[in-house]
């Protein structure tokens, strides 16, 4: 089989399409003809050596992806040959709440990820995908979708009373964008490209801001929130959008920092988060339990994933060329 490799160091450069042995499915195992992956900003964080010593080479990297089952080890039950299903993002991370060690192994990092035409895997590590969805579609869903689904419902609990503030366009946002109004939140949107806020009212958001033009942004959502300022916001920024993120909540309201893309290090008022009563949760993906109640969710009310562009597998390194380049609107896409 091929797969995508990184072996002698870290960047594009050194990501290669090389060849490894077909694998085989042992006891309690499943092997998947992979279909599709999705890519994450973390993606580019492994393959340009972000995260330093941390990762052992040689490995293929990329969290998110979804195959068809092709091989079912001794024991396997609930899945049948051609069912998609997608990897988890946390291996060790079936249910409960996040600890050390189901933090223990990601995908894509700690481990070989989805740039691979076949993987073999544990079949607890694995969740069935609706059947409405693309295969680019339904690749978007391990760590974008399902951390999405944890800032926003299974950990903020938003509902229909709620207002919920969410910066950019990128695959979480526009996830937990879905989300919030699947649970009949009123959204408001924040970007520096008008065509793309135009485009993200047509998928629900009701109230647009573009920074750019309006950079006190955080009296904005006071304006549209009748002084009040909204009850979660969906925090994808990090330090040049924290500041104005705690400004814009209510009295009582919770950020949830998923992003650091606007940098890593940030100034927080701290008096402002004492004295408003503020929640700050941090964000990273969520269980295999969490993941298969979004499933239900998605399938329940339609949903579909926004992808922006799928490259083909032999440019996978121009698809994260591409992302890095962040003027996508939802999620870049390889096909396998």
């Amino acid at each position: 089989m091929q797969v995508w490799e990184l072996r002698d160091g870290f960047g594009l450069e050194y990501l290669k399409l090389v060849e490894r042995p077909d694998p085989a499915p042992g006891p309690g195992e499943v092997l998947l003809r992979m279909r599709a992956a999705s890519l994450n900003f973390r993606d580019t964080l492994v393959v340009r050596g972000g995260y330093g010593p941390r990762f052992a080479l040689p490995l293929i990297p990329v969290s998110d992806g979804v195959g068809a089952v092709i091989g079912i080890g001794e024991g396997v039950t609930g899945l049948r040959n051609g069912e998609r299903v997608c990897p988890i993002f946390f291996p060790s991370w079936i249910s409960g709440p996040p600890s050390q060690d189901r933090f223990r192994i990601s995908l894509g990092g700690d481990v070989d990820g989805t740039l691979t035409q076949q993987m073999c895997l544990p079949a607890a590590h694995v969740v069935p995908v609706p059947d409405h969805l693309t295969d680019a579609e339904a690749a978007s869903l391990p760590c974008a979708g399902v951390t999405a689904w944890s800032a926003v419902i299974g950990q903020g609990r938003v509902g229909p009373s709620d207002t919920v503030l969410i910066h950019g366009t990128g695959g979480v946002a526009l996830f937990a964008l879905q989300f919030a109004k699947a649970a009949g939140a009123r959204v408001i949107i924040t970007s520096s490209d008008d065509g793309k806020l135009e485009r993200a009212r047509a998928l629900g958001a009701d109230g647009t801001i573009n920074y750019r033009r309006t950079p006190d942004w955080d009296k904005a959502v006071k304006g549209m929130t009748a002084g009040e300022g909204v009850d979660h916001v969906v925090e994808l920024g990090g330090a040049g959008t924290l500041e104005r993120s705690v400004r814009a909540a209510r009295i009582g309201g919770t950020l949830s920092l998923i992003g650091v893309l606007a940098g890593a290090t940030a100034e927080v008022p701290l008096p402002l988060v004492v004295m408003r009563n503020l929640r700050l949760q941090g964000v990273t993906v969520g269980s295999r339990d969490d993941f298969a109640a979004m499933v239900r969710a998605i399938a329940h009310h339609a949903l579909r994933p926004v992808v922006d562009r799928t490259f083909p597998f032999e440019d996978a390194p121009q698809a994260f060329g591409y992302l890095e380049q962040q003027r996508h609107f939802g999620k870049v896409c390889i096909a396998v």
